[in-house]
């Protein structure tokens, strides 16, 4: 097997199943958690170091697999230059992070929650830089979302780490929806999801009548993520985070997916005046707001949190140029900014891990105590700045330049250059405030212990990033050259266009922009303090305050909503749910312009038909009349089950009749179960206006489900069952059209199905683990509960059953694909065997014996069930593709082995798991409750006796 064929997949799927080994290696040594991270880390860049050697030769891998063709999805992968490029920032800042975290972390923290969260995170980023279809790329970016949540929000018995991950999920969230809607449209547009398809029709996409709804859907998304204004509020707060999170997410990782985004889409959708306005726009207010308000932080991870927003928006506007010169220079930047501020915030880590504050008011004078560390900070403040013979200044003197070109754009278009060298100045002077205030400037104050150099290995992340800023900065063409051009090809879909990255391009106006930035960035911090003062005099906009007040005032508008038609009662939620479809189907009713009923003749009634019909009428008003009356209702909504599936096998359907019973048998227990605990009689209705209600609901509704089906009865109509009886055995290989349609046709409901089931099971367990509840202590009658639960006659005829119980179950399931059965019925077959001998025999008695765990039951079942369809991607055919063949035994003759077969399975398990943990949880909760009621009851005789 040759793994390069699908290694893109390989590297993206890694670090998810690393998380599961990162979190079980913990519970050993918590060491084991940051050994294990790095080692999976590797692995994927082993895997991606085969396909290097190719992109660099100018091809574009693509490998896919079909996944749900007639949506467009595919689970498909692409690697070309850029692709590369955030790959390999992903991954190598990721391993270096994950060595600076294992010495970070305090011994309290649980290392093995962390890297498990590091994991999935990164997962997701590989997924989102290296997806070809635009549909899986959204389904990363929210789990980019949801696992970034997870990070900032590790130190959860902080507060302020908790508000900081709602805020970035709340923001990230909603550009991720509005994101989606974008995609949809963009795949409307282009009639193909794939990135290959997209990126060849950028005058279709840019002529069409949605561009402009497109560009800003997906721009919102961009702009969310990437913390561009007006939505750069959450990142700051994100910053609650543990610092290798702030290193890792802030500097080449979440905030860049958004960056990542403009670039992928540059060639597509530039190139218009909107996205002119709308990106470069954003990008300037950005840039401006995140340097200016950067100046004036004392705390080291706010400062660089807002010099991150201020580069950010350096990027988008230099996307927002839209010529091909100034997207060479974003890439550039991308590249830059993720060395220096990685290193940077790794720094500020050490420095509160070594000092116990990030206050940049106390820690003065530290190269003193931290030389090796001072001289790496340094390095990297001064390549943020701009500083020449460092990485930044060659990036941002292309900015310049690009600046001075968009200048001459229109008579205002002057006042580009002005801006882009006042942000400029400021971050030369928030650059030099993080060098002078903190390693010079006086001695450390009030400081809770005495700074020292942290660990050698701490340190080691931090040296290999500024060496790569020295090495850029002064051999551009013979470190970043390379990786540089074939990344701009990735990102232009073209050859790069020419460009320099020569140190010295002669004496020109960028280079006048930067001396005019060093020099009055310099003067702006050595005035620093008049400056701060007039800041700290005046009132600043909070965001997280309004942000706040937003969300709970939508959160208060919500709960009135909802307490209007939820009045915690379940009648009254249910009538809204039928008085809204009942409104909505007599619009369809008013509009509909032919007449009721059609020609189609029907079907004759014969006597039996009258009398199953009569019998579930009588059930059902029956059901209505004693509904007060629990046992007895379910008793007679029993018969109402029994008589469909009667029905069932009346129309031919002995499946959906087997189902019926099983699930009715199932459904009982669980009924029997919980009423246990419920009053045994249900309380009178208040009021003969709600029991009019009702009765209108009821007729109203059981009117139009009446007229709506002979509607569709009473006329012609092709239903589509025809294309399933004429494929079922040769596409299928199954007789049983409807185990066909389930474990073939229509596989991909049937695993959505199980998923649902076993969260369901799951949530029933963990829902009532450690429940208890006041069980009561005799019946309607008065009657005191027979304190013998498992009568000896029912254990011993379940136990000589069980095993023929169990064969009809086996048999069911290896019948299915040819006669009615399958792993559906089989597993509630199953399952009710099981609850009978729990019944009978007791929780104890039963548990002791039956030792398997249903939690791995459900798991090797959905692991079964998924990877019956990854095995047929594997092979190259679309997810959950099944395959038959008949073979000839010696003694048994001709015999179908189907693959479908393995994906049933699964069903069975998943079915048998969540059902019986379901319902042996609910039988736990009556056992305790019954075992406290006989304590009680033992207590009240002795005291009673001693009396």
């Amino acid at each position: 097997m040759n793994l390069l064929a699908f290694n893109l997949p390989i590297v993206v799927l890694l670090p998810f199943f690393g998380a599961i080994l990162v979190a079980y290696s913990a519970k050993f040594n918590r060491l084991a958690a940051a050994y294990t991270s790095g080692l999976v880390t590797l692995l994927s860049l082993a895997f991606l170091i085969p396909s290097i050697s190719q992109v660099f030769s100018g091809q574009t891998i693509i490998q896919s697999w079909s996944w749900l063709e007639g949506i467009g999805l595919y689970f498909a992968f692409r690697l070309d230059g850029l692709a590369l490029l955030f790959a390999l920032m992903i991954l190598i800042i990721g391993l270096l992070v994950i060595i600076y975290a294992r010495y970070y972390l305090a011994k309290t923290d649980s290392m093995g929650r962390f890297y498990a969260y590091m994991m999935m995170f990164m997962g997701s980023m590989l997924g989102i830089v290296l997806s070809e279809n635009v549909l899986q790329l959204v389904v990363f970016w929210e789990l980019t979302s949801i696992t970034s949540f997870l990070l900032i929000s590790y130190w959860q018995h902080r507060r302020d780490a908790r508000e900081g991950a709602r805020m970035a999920l709340a923001v990230t969230g909603a550009g991720g929806l509005a994101l989606l809607g974008g995609v949809l449209l963009l795949g409307h547009i282009v009639g193909s999801y794939q990135l290959t398809d997209i990126l060849a029709q950028g005058d279709l996409i840019r002529g069409h009548e949605l561009y402009e709804v497109t560009l800003i859907l997906i721009l919102l998304g961009v702009f969310t993520k990437s913390a561009q204004f007006p939505f750069h509020f959450w990142l700051p707060h994100a910053m609650a985070a543990p610092t290798p999170v702030s290193a890792y997410l802030h500097s080449a990782t979440m905030v860049k997916a958004g960056i990542f985004l403009l670039a992928r889409f540059f060639p597509v959708l530039s190139g218009t005046d909107i996205w002119t306005w709308l990106v470069g726009g954003a990008g300037m207010i950005t840039l401006l707001i995140g340097a200016y308000t950067a100046l004036f932080k004392h705390d080291l991870k706010g400062l660089l949190a807002y010099s991150t927003i201020s580069h950010l928006g350096l990027i988008t506007l230099l996307f927002g140029f839209g010529t091909q010169l100034a997207a060479v220079a974003a890439i550039f930047h991308i590249i830059n900014h993720a060395t220096f501020k990685a290193s940077l915030f790794m720094v500020a880590g050490i420095i509160d891990h070594e000092t116990g504050t990030r206050d940049m008011r106390k820690i003065n004078g530290l190269i003193k105590y931290m030389p090796h560390t001072a001289a790496l900070a340094i390095i990297a403040s001064l390549a943020m700045a701009g500083v020449p013979l460092l990485n930044g200044f060659l990036s941002k003197e292309m900015f310049f330049a690009e600046a001075v070109s968009a200048s001459q754009a229109s008579m205002y278009a002057w006042t580009i250059p002005v801006l882009v060298t006042i942000a400029g100045i400021l971050s030369v002077a928030y650059s030099l405030r993080f060098i002078h205030d903190v390693f010079f400037n006086g001695e450390p104050i009030g400081l809770t212990k005495t700074p020292h150099e942290p660990p050698r290995f701490m340190k080691i992340p931090v040296d290999l990033l500024v060496i790569i800023c020295l090495a850029v900065g002064i051999l551009p063409m013979y470190t970043v050259a390379p990786i540089l051009d074939i990344a701009v090809a990735g990102t232009l879909q073209t050859t790069p266009p020419e460009y320099s990255l020569a140190i010295w391009h002669g004496l020109n106006l960028p280079l006048m922009m930067s001396f005019v930035a060093l020099a009055v960035g310099t003067l702006i911090y050595f005035n620093r303090k008049a400056l701060i003062t007039n800041y700290e005099r005046h009132e600043h906009i909070n965001a997280k305050a309004y942000f706040m007040k937003l969300m709970d005032k939508l959160i208060s508008f919500s709960i009135k909503v909802s307490r209007s038609f939820d009045k915690g009662s379940l009648q009254n939620s249910a009538a809204w749910i039928i008085f809204g479809s009942i409104v909505i189907t007599a619009f369809g009713f008013l509009s509909f312009n032919s007449e009721l009923l059609g020609n189609r003749a029907l079907m004759d009634i014969d006597p039996v038909s009258v009398i199953v019909a009569s019998l579930l009428i009588i059930a059902s008003i029956m059901t209505v009349v004693w509904h007060r009356k629990r046992i007895v209702s379910l008793v007679v909504i029993g018969v109402v089950g029994l008589v469909i599936a009667l029905i069932f096998i009346k129309f031919s359907a002995p499946d959906l009749a087997l189902t019926q019973i099983s699930v009715e048998i199932v459904t009982i227990i669980l009924l029997l179960l919980a009423l246990y605990f419920l009053p045994q009689k249900t309380p009178k209705e208040i009021g003969k206006i709600r029991i009019l209600r009702d009765m209108g609901l009821a007729i109203f509704s059981g009117v139009g489900v009446t007229l709506f089906t002979m509607m569709v009865l009473s006329r012609e109509f092709d239903p589509i069952s025809y294309y399933f009886l004429n494929n079922s055995v040769p596409g299928g290989g199954g007789t049983n059209v409807v185990n066909v349609i389930l474990v073939d046709f229509r596989g991909f409901d049937t695993l959505g199905e199980i998923v649902v089931l076993a969260l369901a099971g799951l949530g029933i367990f963990a829902m009532l683990q450690g429940l208890t509840l006041p069980a009561p202590n005799n019946d309607i009658k008065g009657r005191i509960w027979s304190r013998d639960s498992h009568p000896v006659i029912l254990q011993t005829f379940t136990r000589l059953m069980m095993p023929l119980m169990i064969m009809v179950a086996v048999y069911i399931f290896l019948r299915g694909h040819n006669l009615p059965g399958g792993g559906f019925i089989a597993g509630l077959i199953a399952s009710v065997a099981l609850i009978v001998m729990y019944l009978s025999n007791g929780i104890e008695w039963t548990q002791k014996r039956l030792t398997v765990d249903m939690h791995l039951v459900i798991g090797f079942g959905l692991l079964i069930a998924t990877a019956t369809g990854l095995v047929a991607m594997g092979l190259g055919y679309p997810f959950l593709t099944s395959a038959f063949s008949h073979i000839h035994w010696p003694i048994v003759g001709d015999f179908e082995i189907a693959s479908a077969i393995a994906f049933d399975l699964g069903v069975f398990l998943v079915v048998v798991g969540a059902t019986v943990m379901s319902l042996v949880q609910l039988g736990k909760l009556s056992m305790l409750s019954h075992k406290q009621q006989h304590t009680y009851q033992e207590k009240q005789t002795i005291v009673g006796g001693n009396d």
